[in-house]
């Protein structure tokens, strides 16, 4: 199995918009993978029609039964995260539970429990590529974003198994925390998408430290590349100075902004230049990746 993973430093690249005119490109060919589970917006470009929906559990939450509460305070006093609302019936308030037990532990009336948190929802989808995709939504205020990206993955492996396709095509999420690491973990080839500001090429080698670190080969794409040459140019220099792979360069072009307010990808309402040159990345990656195969084995 091989995993295409798109990442970028920062939000606003146009890693998503890329990302699904990639999924254009190779139709039914892939399966789509969306990683960004904080903030997931594949399916507005891809249209999906959901097949399988399925609810996440990872954390937990205290639970406290006004029936055997006695309101001794003693849960109140222990609690870090003023999770513990006191009254006539002592209750918790759920977007302040950390699910640490600690409440539990100390209650000399055993009136509270911990119970399994919803923490968002994952799902099997068919887009209007032709493809099947693998994504989800994690719940407001909640954690463990990694463990859904990792079950996102996993379902993603087991439809790429059933269809006997090779390549799992990923959106991943922005920047380098927990989500970025699962996303990584196990992945071929990143293609890391970054613009000519400030900003974009600072996150650039921080993504790439975090990619590096896995061992994972990547390739650079840069988006907006005719917006500022000074910092295009240290972006020009960073790929050098690493060796990395220089994939493509993009201009800066408002039929993108244009393609997103209709749900539609770069594909459909691009130049034919502009379609051409991401048509030939796609042929890039794909050679990339099959490189790199060849040479593991």
């Amino acid at each position: 199995m091989k995993e295409i993973v798109v990442i970028s430093g920062k939000g606003g690249t146009g890693k998503t918009s890329l990302t699904a005119s990639f999924a254009y490109i190779a139709g039914w060919n892939v399966i789509l993978a969306d990683c960004d589970v904080d903030a997931a917006d594949m399916h507005l470009l891809t249209a999906p029609e959901i097949l399988r929906e399925e609810d996440f559990y990872s954390s937990q939450e205290a639970v406290i039964d006004p029936e055997l509460c006695t309101g001794c305070n003693v849960c109140y006093d222990v609690c870090h995260f003023d999770a513990i609302l006191p009254g006539d019936t002592y209750k918790v308030i759920p977007l302040n539970c950390e699910g640490c037990a600690y409440c539990e532990k100390v209650c000399p009336e055993q009136a509270i429990k911990m119970k399994a948190r919803l923490d968002g929802k994952w799902y099997i989808s068919k887009t209007r590529f032709g493809s099947y995709m693998s994504h989800a939504k994690l719940g407001i205020g909640t954690e463990n974003s990694g463990k859904l990206v990792s079950v996102v993955k996993s379902v993603a492996k087991q439809l790429a198994e059933k269809a006997g396709l090779e390549h799992i095509l990923i959106d991943g999420p922005p920047g380098i925390g927990c989500p970025v690491i699962s996303t990584l973990s196990g992945a071929t080839f990143a293609v890391m998408i970054t613009e000519p500001t400030v900003s974009g090429v600072h996150d650039l080698k921080r993504v790439y430290e975090i990619a590096k670190r896995f061992r994972v080969k990547t390739g650079v794409i840069v988006n907006k590349a005719d917006l500022n040459r000074e910092n295009y140019m240290k972006i020009m220099d960073f790929i050098k100075e690493e060796n990395l792979l220089h994939i493509c360069d993009i201009p800066y072009d408002e039929t993108f902004v244009k393609a997103l307010t209709q749900g539609k990808t770069i594909m459909e309402e691009g130049s034919d230049k502009l379609k051409k040159t991401l048509i030939e990345a796609w042929k890039q990656i794909i050679s990339t990746v099959e490189q790199i195969s060849t040479l593991e084995h």
